[in-house]
């Protein structure tokens, strides 16, 4: 499926790269954007990966995430063929994004005010990762119907968990808003 015996090619010397149907397109292109926001962003979670305050068990989900972030950039990547399969991301895969933002979720404590990013190491990072996705969802939006639902979906729903872990990551005690607190 990958076989990668040259890392530069020259190819887009002139500004230009391939889509995965082998068409060329601007590096400027919104999927080039799109995906390249979701490379961005999986690079984030690898820096998240090197801390070691992260919360048991969060490590082996960023590590899945990680993984269906490479499946998120091919569908960005790769224009519909009706003649060929394609990798495409599936429902399930964000419905297991939905089920770890409810199971930690549940270990919260209401928010009684907006969380300002920050705290722990592992929590500001995850803050970050949480802020280059909710990009990367806009940019796919922005490539309209030439980008799945799903991944948009997806996108979303992996915004949510990052914040949700960036919550847990604080254990409690995390920065919130408090209006107006240095006005005079």
């Amino acid at each position: 499926m990958v076989n990668l015996t040259r890392i530069y090619t020259k190819l887009g010397d002139s500004g230009e790269t391939h889509l995965g149907d082998m068409s060329r397109v601007a590096k400027t292109h919104p999927r080039i954007e799109a995906y390249g926001t979701v490379d961005e962003l999986n690079s984030h979670i690898g820096v998240v990966l090197t801390l070691t305050d992260l919360p048991d068990g969060y490590a082996d989900w960023l590590e899945r995430i990680q993984n269906d972030l490479f499946d998120v950039g091919a569908d960005i990547a790769v224009p519909d063929d009706p003649d060929r399969e394609r990798l495409r991301v599936l429902p399930a895969q964000t419905e297991w994004l939905e089920q770890r933002c409810d199971e930690v979720n549940a270990t919260l404590e209401p928010l009684k005010s907006f969380v300002l990013p920050g705290g722990t190491p592992a929590a500001a990072h995850l803050h970050v990762a949480r802020t280059v996705c909710r990009r990367a969802e806009r940019l796919a939006v922005a490539c309209g119907e030439d980008v799945s639902a799903e991944v948009v979906r997806y996108l979303n729903r992996l915004s949510d968990l990052l914040f949700i872990l960036a919550r847990g990551a604080n254990a409690g005690s995390e920065p919130l808003w408090q209006p107006g607190r240095f006005r005079q």
